[in-house]
C-alpha cells in the first residue's frame, strides 16, 4: 500500500475489515466481538429511524440536521438575509460556514450547553455547537463586512472571541476549546497559504473549495470517494497529524502496535478513521447538489467512527471490554483499545447496514449508509447511552483536545 492510499476511504473500510477478521479469531487485545447482538441492535435502529422519519423519507447524515434543532432551520433564515447570488456563490456561503462548524463538531464533553435566543432551549453536544458555530459564522461576516467567511479573519481568532460565540463560561465549560480555536486558525491559514484551492475573487475563503471540486467534477457528477480525498489534500494540513509517514502528515490515522513489524513504520501498520473529514464531506454533498453537481457513489464513504456509533454497539453487547474495569478509565485516542474500538465500529455499522434495512422493509440498494447514520445509528447510540448511564455519557471516555472526538 501506498502513503497516499491511506487518504481514501477504501483505506478506512480496509482496515476496518482486517480489525473485524482479527476480531473473529479471536486476536484483539481489548475486545470481544458478539455478532449474535446485531439483529437486536438493528431493531433499534429501525425503531429510532421510524420515530425520527415516520415516512422513511431520511436525508443524508450531515450537519445541516444539526442547523434545525427545535424545527428552526437557521441557516435558511440566514442565508435568506444576505445578498442574493447565484447557485455556485449561495454553495460558497454554505462551504463557508459547515467547513468550520464540522471542524468545532468535537465532543462537548458533558457539561457544557449553549442557550438558543430562537427557541428559548438549552441545546447540548452537537446540536449546541451547531447552533454556535453559526453565531460565530455571523460574527466573521460582521467583522470582515463582506459575504465570505474571510480567510484572514479565521487565522486571527482568538479564544475570547471564541468563547463569547460559543458561551463558555466557569460555570459553562466546553472541552477542548483551544484545540477548536487551533483548527480554525489553522483553517485560515491553509486558505491563506493555497490561493489555488481556496481563492475565488481573489478572496480567501474555505469557500473557494466549491471552486475546485468543480473543475474536477466530469459532465457535472463527480464521486464520493473523490471529494473526500480532494478534502483530505486541500485541509489536511490543519490536522494535528499524530502520524507522519513519507513525509505527509496523515491526519486521523493511528500506528496499531499488534501490526506493526520490526522493519520500521509502515502503511500496513496504520489504521486511518478521517471521522471529521468524512462527517465533512457528507455535508458538502448538499450543497453541491444545490449547485447542479451530482455526488455519486455516496456508499464509498465509510461510517463514522465516533462515540455515538461506537457506543451503540458496546451498550449493545456486540463489542464486550476483555478487562471490565477499563470502563472507568480515562483511554488516549492512540491506545490499542480505542484504535481497535473506533475500526470495528465501522465494520460493524457496514454488517448493521442490510439488517437495518430489511428492518424497514426498505430495498437495500435505496438505503445509502449515510441515510442509516442520519435515521439512524448516532440516534441509537445516543438513546442506549442515556438508557444505560444517567448522565448519558458514552460507555467509553476518550481524551478530547477538540480535535478528533
Amino acid at each position: 500500500m501506498m502513503v497516499q492510499d491511506l487518504l481514501t476511504a477504501a483505506a478506512v473500510r480496509g482496515a476496518a475489515a482486517r480489525m473485524l477478521a482479527d476480531a473473529r479469531a479471536g486476536g484483539l487485545q481489548h475486545w470481544t466481538l458478539d455478532e449474535q447482538a446485531l439483529p437486536q441492535i438493528a431493531t433499534l435502529v429501525a425503531r429510532i429511524t421510524q420515530r425520527n422519519y415516520p415516512d422513511l423519507k431520511i436525508p443524508f447524515h450531515a450537519r445541516w440536521r444539526h442547523f434545525t434543532a427545535g424545527g428552526v432551520d437557521r441557516w435558511l433564515a440566514l442565508a435568506a438575509a444576505l445578498p442574493e447570488a447565484d447557485p455556485v456563490e449561495r454553495a460558497r456561503r454554505a462551504f463557508d460556514l459547515v467547513i468550520m462548524s464540522v471542524l468545532v463538531d468535537a465532543g462537548s464533553g458533558g457539561a457544557w450547553s449553549y442557550f438558543d435566543a430562537i427557541t428559548k432551549e438549552r441545546y447540548h453536544s452537537s446540536e449546541g455547537l451547531a447552533q454556535a458555530s453559526l453565531d460565530l459564522y455571523r460574527d466573521g461576516i460582521r467583522k470582515t463586512r463582506g459575504r465570505a467567511l474571510a480567510a484572514q479573519w479565521l487565522a486571527a481568532l482568538d479564544i475570547g472571541e471564541f468563547e463569547r460565540a460559543f458561551q463558555v463560561r466557569d460555570d459553562n465549560p466546553l472541552s477542548g476549546t483551544m484545540g477548536r480555536v487551533s483548527l480554525l486558525n489553522r483553517l485560515g491559514r491553509v486558505c491563506l497559504a493555497r490561493p489555488d484551492v481556496f481563492a475565488t475573487s481573489g478572496i480567501p475563503r474555505p469557500g473557494g473549495l466549491v471552486d475546485t471540486i468543480l473543475k474536477h467534477a466530469v459532465n457535472g457528477q463527480i464521486a464520493a470517494d473523490a471529494t473526500l480525498e480532494l478534502v483530505l489534500d486541500s485541509l489536511g494540513a490543519i490536522w494535528p497529524s499524530p502520524v507522519t509517514l513519507e513525509g505527509i502528515p496523515l491526519g486521523d490515522a493511528w500506528i496499531y502496535p499488534p501490526w506493526a513489524s520490526d522493519d520500521g513504520l509502515t502503511a500496513s501498520a496504520i489504521v486511518p478513521f478521517h471521522k471529521l473529514s468524512q462527517w465533512l464531506t457528507y455535508s458538502l454533498i448538499e450543497p453541491l447538489e444545490d449547485a447542479g453537481i451530482t455526488v455519486t457513489g455516496i456508499g464509498q464513504l465509510t461510517g463514522l467512527a465516533e462515540y455515538r456509533n461506537g457506543g451503540l454497539f458496546v451498550d449493545g453487547g456486540a463489542l464486550q471490554l476483555k478487562r471490565p474495569a477499563d470502563a472507568a478509565l480515562v483511554h488516549a485516542p492512540d491506545s490499542a483499545l480505542v484504535i481497535e474500538w473506533r475500526a470495528m465500529t465501522v465494520a460493524l455499522l457496514d454488517l448493521l447496514h442490510p439488517l437495518v434495512a430489511e428492518e424497514l422493509g426498505i430495498a437495500f440498494a435505496g438505503f445509502p449508509l449515510a441515510r442509516m447514520l442520519e435515521g439512524g445509528t448516532w440516534a441509537a447510540g445516543r438513546d442506549m447511552a442515556r438508557r444505560s448511564r444517567t448522565d448519558g455519557r458514552p460507555p467509553i471516555t476518550v481524551v478530547n483536545d477538540g480535535t478528533v472526538f
